[in-house]
């Protein structure tokens, strides 16, 4: 997109995880943005360790990343991410990841956060006992390519981001916990999910509110009420998609992308009750 107007223009990414490795390929081929890594301590924002407690939502921390990476630079935008793992929201015993994108443009007072649920993340962890090989955990959560922490049985951390066999024997005694290190340069699964998300991003600021102009117009909500097929009712089944622009605040309602005009009865209050 040579006439985009980031295209050459510089984004500071507040990061220390080196995730520009992952963020920069897509935002260059469009809309064109250089990232400019800046080391900004981002551990005071939370750590997954729980050394230090996230304060807000995965979306106010990534914003606030974002904000401390221009404020650093001196740079009008910004970009940040945040992740969060624990269990999955639908599928039972399984792990899940949420990763957040935040964007900023200072000069077109724009603000917007993409966030992914993903199925894709080695987040596990595992109790070390006496007699017992760790070895299936420790192939199934892809070490020593994706790094551990080891906490003693008391819930402390005795050490992150190991990544070598001898240091994990001599650690990984009865009672200490196996955790996966979720910061993404020590866990080439969730590099790979940023990176996704981040083609996202940059589908998102390909495309311009049809009333300002202003890059990043895209879904902002969802209008539900998608009708039963059986019986007509209203159901809690997304019935539009809203696309809107958080600069200028225009909102504009398009259909399902899937083309489905009715809901299964099968979740339809009154056909099952």
């Amino acid at each position: 997109m040579a006439d985009h107007p980031y295209r050459g223009v510089q984004v500071a990414l507040a990061t220390q995880h080196g995730k520009e490795r992952a963020l920069a390929p897509p935002l260059a081929r469009r809309p064109g943005l250089i990232i400019v890594p800046l080391a900004i301590d981002t551990d005071a924002f939370g750590t997954f360790t729980g050394s230090v407690t996230r304060t807000g939502t995965a979306a106010e921390v990534a914003l606030a990343k974002a904000r401390a990476g221009m404020a650093a630079s001196g740079l009008s935008l910004g970009l940040a991410s945040e992740g969060s793992f624990g269990p999955h929201p639908w599928l039972p015993f399984g792990a899940g990841g949420v990763e957040t994108l935040a964007f900023i443009d200072a000069l077109r007072r724009n603000e917007l956060t993409l966030s992914a649920v993903s199925r894709r993340t080695n987040y596990a962890w595992h109790d070390v006992a006496a007699n017992a090989n760790p070895a299936p955990f420790l192939r199934r959560i892809g070490f020593p390519a994706h790094a551990l922490v080891v906490r003693d049985g008391d819930g402390g951390v005795l050490a992150s981001g190991v990544q070598d066999e001898a240091t994990l024997a001599r650690l990984a005694i009865p009672g200490t916990r196996l955790e996966t290190d979720m910061r993404a340069h020590l866990n080439p699964t969730r590099m790979a999910a940023i990176r996704a998300l981040a083609g996202q991003l940059a589908a998102r600021l390909a495309t311009f509110c049809p009333a300002c102009g202003c890059p990043g117009f895209g879904m902002v909500d969802v209008a539900r009420g998608l009708p039963c097929a059986s019986c007509g009712s209203a159901t809690q089944g997304v019935q539009t998609i809203i696309d809107g622009c958080n600069a200028c605040g225009f909102q504009a309602s398009r259909p399902r992308p899937d083309g489905l005009t009715a809901a299964n009865p099968a979740s339809c209050d009154w056909c099952n009750p």
